[in-house]
């Protein structure tokens, strides 16, 4: 999949100084920041869920 973002001046210069800091293209760096951002969404929703889970077990347990 391809994304287009836009950026103010001051957001691309971020990112290209970022990006030459860790000695990779801004593309790399965009691509695995997004990753992350999904990732650890992914992440949260589930600690979140395990938490209501374990919350109302008992709950459940009688609903059934």
């Amino acid at each position: 999949m391809s994304i287009s973002v836009e950026l103010t001046a001051e957001q691309e210069q971020v990112l290209q100084d970022v990006a030459r800091q860790l000695g990779v293209s801004v593309n790399t760096l965009a691509t695995a920041a997004v990753r992350d951002l999904l990732q650890q969404a992914t992440a949260d929703f589930s600690q979140v869920a395990e938490r209501v889970l374990d919350k109302n077990r008992e709950l459940y347990r009688r609903l059934a």
